[in-house]
């Protein structure tokens, strides 16, 4: 491992780190991502309270786009997205555990330049976790997912996290494997976002002479909502949710009550507190590594040649209408942060407050990466504008849920859009269906479907199913 004296005593020779590459060369690409990070987490949408100052720092030195969602509220859908550019129903990846097919291109494979070092860290949830594949050579994994192997993987294998854990002198708690709750229960150290801080910044030191494409991916603030952060915190800096219990008025799908039913807290208010308390400790937790990586960016001189994005696949009710977790339309679920810090190009700080989508991140990265060729055929479109201030006009959000009714499980199918003025109609194949104003009604209380005219969104969902190839049948 590479030790914070082995660290301090490198940053005290400038010669050693000094970069050979300037601001103008190929440009580095740091990519940030959690799970299940919802986007009131940080001071950049308005929260105060989470102990958050990496977080909070490197949203005020970015673009912070306001209102940016994910394709498909749930982690391999949205992952398949990020890394492709591809709708989960193009990409197949349309429920949890389908492996991305092996000729579908992401970022570093539609780049394709050889000059790149290329390394993915974390979670992956895209099938074979702990392999290397797509285009990356180096690979850390804190997963194993071994029952989702393709054929001729060795399922003996496990993770690197789990390599690293056995060197320390930890014994596996739940056959042969660390759980999830066995990991976040140690020392600060020795959990999953401080080891990824730790392979990243090696990573980044050790190839500061070449340009280089570097994804980290922590698991947390995803559940067991728990670590040895969840009293740092206290009481008075929490609140509950603006729409808590969030029960709506009117009729609401009977997917999303089984869900509410499944999320009850011991204890009440009492226990949402408690929940939230956990939550935004587990913020804390990542928030430290991303400190550490972003010091060793700024350590070894590259930080402005380098391109970093903050995001996170999908967000959390966490006590939002009395739920938690995702999976459903809710603005909680689908709402997650958007950072992008580009120095080289002198951009001017400001707040995108119009609906951006997950689908435009592949286009973007190409276009900043100097690869906007390498966008064509892809169903996004690049935020290059949208760095500079500009609005584009008619800029209807998408998102997709596919699931299937007789596994309570994964509930309807449904297809979802947001136009830019913030009315959201989400049509479900074999439920209650949904039309918000959240204009004025930003707690998505009052169920206005059937009731408001919704035919211009409607007219919107058709297009984009007929343009992208969705045959999801909706109600008319």
């Amino acid at each position: 491992m590479f030790t914070r004296r082995e660290f301090v005593q490198a940053a005290a020779a400038p010669a050693l780190l000094r970069p050979q590459r300037k601001p103008g060369d190929k440009p580095n690409l740091l990519f940030l991502w959690t799970d299940e990070q919802r986007a009131d987490t940080m001071a950049a949408y308005g929260n105060t309270r989470y102990r958050a100052p990496a977080m909070n720092r490197l949203g005020a030195e970015s673009v912070v786009f306001d209102r940016c969602y994910v394709s498909q509220p749930v982690c391999t859908p949205s992952r398949s997205t990020v890394m492709t550019g591809l709708w989960p129903h193009t990409s197949g990846c349309f429920k949890n555990n389908i492996p991305l097919r092996r000729e579908t291109r992401t970022l570093p494979e539609l780049v394709a330049d050889s000059a790149y070092r290329t390394g993915y860290m974390g979670k992956w949830h895209l099938g074979d976790e702990i392999f290397a594949q797509h285009g990356f050579e180096q690979w850390r994994s804190i997963e194993e997912y071994t029952a989702y192997f393709s054929a001729g993987r060795d399922r003996n294998a496990r993770s690197t996290y789990h390599e690293f854990l056995r060197r320390l002198g930890y014994q596996p708690d739940a056959r042969n494997n660390f759980s999830r709750n066995f990991a976040v229960s140690l020392p600060i150290e020795h959990t999953k976002p401080s080891y990824l801080a730790e392979e990243a910044s090696r990573f980044i030191i050790d190839n500061r002479h070449e340009p280089w494409m570097l994804f980290v991916n922590t698991l947390e603030p995803h559940m067991p909502f728990t670590s040895r952060f969840n009293d740092l915190h206290d009481e008075r800096e929490i609140e509950l949710p603006a729409n808590y219990p969030g029960v709506p008025a009117t009729s609401e799908p009977a997917w999303y009550k089984r869900r509410r039913e499944q999320s009850q807290q011991p204890g009440g208010e009492t226990g949402w507190r408690r929940l939230i308390r956990n939550y935004a400790g587990l913020c804390s937790l990542v928030d430290q590594a991303v400190a550490r990586i972003l010091w060793s960016l700024e350590v070894s001189g590259q930080a402005e040649n380098t391109i970093v994005v903050y995001t996170s696949d999908h967000g959390d009710m966490m006590g939002s209408h009395s739920m938690y977790a995702k999976q459903v339309m809710y603005e909680e679920a689908v709402r997650v942060p958007l950072l992008m810090r580009v120095p080289f190009r002198r951009q001017r700080l400001l707040h995108v407050q119009q609906p951006v989508s997950h689908i435009d991140l592949v286009p973007t990265l190409l276009d900043l990466l100097g690869r906007k060729d390498a966008a064509a055929g892809l169903p996004g479109h690049s935020l290059m504008p949208q760095l500079t201030g500009a609005v584009r006009p008619d800029n209807y959000v998408f998102l997709e849920w596919t699931g299937d009714v007789k596994d309570s499980g994964e509930g309807p199918s449904g297809r979802t859009v947001i136009s830019p003025e913030g009315m959201k109609l989400v049509l479900y194949d074999t439920d209650q269906s949904l039309l918000f104003d959240r204009r004025r009604d930003p707690g998505e209380m009052n169920n206005l479907y059937g009731k408001t005219d919704d035919r211009r969104l409607r007219t919107k969902l058709v297009e984009w199913q007929k343009k992208t190839g969705d045959t999801i049948a909706l109600p008319r």
